[in-house]
């Protein structure tokens, strides 16, 4: 079993930066593949960023590129992501994922979840 925890979620302008956290722990914790997805209220869960455990090999989805960073520390089995210029419209709730397999950007793929954190930007 894996848990993930995720902070560091909160209120910002417009234009801001945010730092996500995902702790993983658990017997088997590391060794997963992680990513962030985010979900905006009345809207499907949409994948953000994701991130090899073995070699650090990173993906992004378009609306995202160039401004999120996704990164690891697996001595610690956490993953972040670094945010920022963020618009009114990354306003979501944003979950951390895990999945032995390969990085997918299909959230049914993901079989250990976080609780989520609530990103809000203001305009």
């Amino acid at each position: 079993q894996v848990q993930l925890t995720e902070s560091g979620g909160g209120l910002v302008q417009a234009g801001g930066s945010l730092r996500l956290s995902c702790a993983a722990s658990g017997r088997t914790a590391s060794g997963y593949n992680m990513a962030w997805f985010r979900q905006a209220r009345g809207k499907r869960r949409d994948f953000i960023s994701g991130i090899n455990w073995s070699d650090g090999g990173n993906y992004y989805a378009d609306s995202v590129k160039g401004r999120f960073a996704i990164s690891r520390d697996n001595a610690r089995i956490q993953v972040y992501l670094q945010m920022k210029d963020l618009t009114p419209e990354a306003t979501a709730v944003y979950y951390c994922a895990a999945r032995l397999g390969p990085i997918s950007t299909n959230p049914n793929h993901y079989g250990y979840w976080g609780q989520g954190t609530q990103v809000t930007v203001s305009s």
